[in-house]
């Protein structure tokens, strides 16, 4: 089973395959930024990827990761997200793995969720009104439920993994 940072050539992640694919130039930097992206188990934004990526080597400049940032989503390898918070978050794009999101409005946390159920009723609502559906996103807003009360148990979607960021 492959994971996000896994990839079946020659040890490259995830997203430098992608990257290869599409025609980019893998500079060293690239590469790095890339296999950051492609490790992370969050939605990290800019400033996050940096300070990841300068551990590594002290070389990579702000600029760099932000010029990267914007050249793998323009390429749709990487998709932004608005949490809250006032900064762009980032996470490779879907390729056939569709997720939603549900937020912490307390914490920013942010919690991957897939639930058969949702997507046959965004298909259903869409052929209602006449359209064959192509895709969707959905951003759920919640707050935990206070520790005295009971929490309704949760439901299982076909993936649930929580990020923190």
């Amino acid at each position: 089973m492959q994971t996000r940072a896994s990839s079946s050539v020659e040890g490259l992640s995830r997203i430098e395959l992608l990257c290869v694919e599409r025609g980019l130039k893998m500079t060293e930097q690239r590469r790095l930024i890339a296999r950051v992206l492609s490790e992370a188990e969050d939605h990290p934004d800019v400033e996050e990827l940096y300070r990841r990526a300068v551990v590594r080597d002290a070389r990579i400049s702000i600029a760099t990761v932000y010029r990267t940032v914007r050249l793998l989503e323009e390429k749709g390898i990487l998709e932004r997200h608005a949490f809250g918070g006032g900064r762009a978050r980032y996470e490779p794009s879907e390729n056939g793995s569709h997720h939603d999101h549900l937020i912490d409005v307390d914490s920013g946390q942010v919690m991957e969720f897939a639930d058969p159920r949702h997507e046959a009723l965004a298909k259903e609502i869409a052929a209602q009104l006449g359209f064959e559906l192509v895709g969707h996103r959905l951003e759920l807003l919640g707050r935990k439920f206070p520790e005295s009360k009971g929490q309704p148990a949760r439901t299982t979607g076909r993936r649930q993994r929580e990020r923190t960021t």
